[in-house]
């Protein structure tokens, strides 16, 4: 199946995505992670983390070409700003969510036991690879009209980007860098459980007296959410 044949339920998804893959196999690929190859060496078919590796540059090129035309008169801060709320790993995890793209996946056995086909980690990285599939199978054309689709509810106004997935370490070191004149310190403290299923705790230091902690499944998620906690105690009002 994996070499020669495209599982039914991909079929789906290229219905729900609008394009239809002239090399099925990769889109095959872009499902296929590590875990399946190292448990299954025999397969002729390679892991996804090269189909990451170029999706991520294309996510980047289409997204920055689509806010340049959208928005002509905005900064290329205001632009970098956007970019990085719309290129991120929930935002990108929520589109995969919407897609499915879990329910799809070759995992290993352990990766499948620990929840893989749910972790916000590799559903991002996943949704990278499909965008990079599209890329390799139909060209920038093909790539670009599918990005400009997904994102195009996330782009709501010349204002912000993506409302439902704020990039709070952006907004947390615009509010430190105005307030305090210093960027946020972000310290990797503790990773552990297995190479398949890490766990991230980073602490996240202000001006010495403001101090918090995150996890995630990967250090930028872990990142992320001790920016979200600061960014909380900063709008309380004991602190505003």
């Amino acid at each position: 199946m994996m070499d020669n044949e495209k599982p039914p339920t991909l079929g789906d998804l290229e219905q729900a995505l609008g394009y239809v893959f002239q090399d099925p196999q990769l889109l095959v690929n872009a499902f296929t992670h590590r875990s399946y190859t190292n448990e299954n060496p025999s397969l002729t078919c390679r892991d996804n983390e090269r189909l990451e590796f170029l999706g991520d540059a294309v996510l980047q090129l289409c997204i920055s070409d689509l806010l340049m035309r959208r928005f002509p008169d905005f900064t290329e801060g205001r632009l970098s700003k956007m970019r990085a709320t719309l290129v991120n790993e929930q935002s990108l995890a929520a589109l995969g969510k919407r897609f499915g793209l879990g329910n799809h996946l070759f995992l290993g056995k352990g990766e499948e036991a620990s929840g893989g086909r749910g972790k916000t980690s590799l559903i991002a990285d996943t949704f990278e690879a499909v965008m990079a599939a599209v890329y390799l199978d139909g060209g920038y054309g093909q790539a670009s009209r599918l990005i400009a689709d997904l994102f195009a509810d996330l782009i709501l106004t010349g204002e912000g980007g993506a409302a439902p997935f704020r990039d709070y370490k952006s907004a947390l070191q615009e509010l430190c860098q105005g307030r305090f004149h210093e960027t946020p310190k972000y310290q990797l403290r503790n990773e552990y459980g297995p190479d398949h299923d890490k766990t991230f705790e980073v602490e996240l230091a202000i001006v010495e007296s403001v101090k918090e902690t995150g996890t995630g499944k990967s250090r930028k998620e872990a990142e992320q959410q001790a920016a979200r906690k600061v960014l909380e105690y900063f709008q309380t009002p004991q602190t505003s």
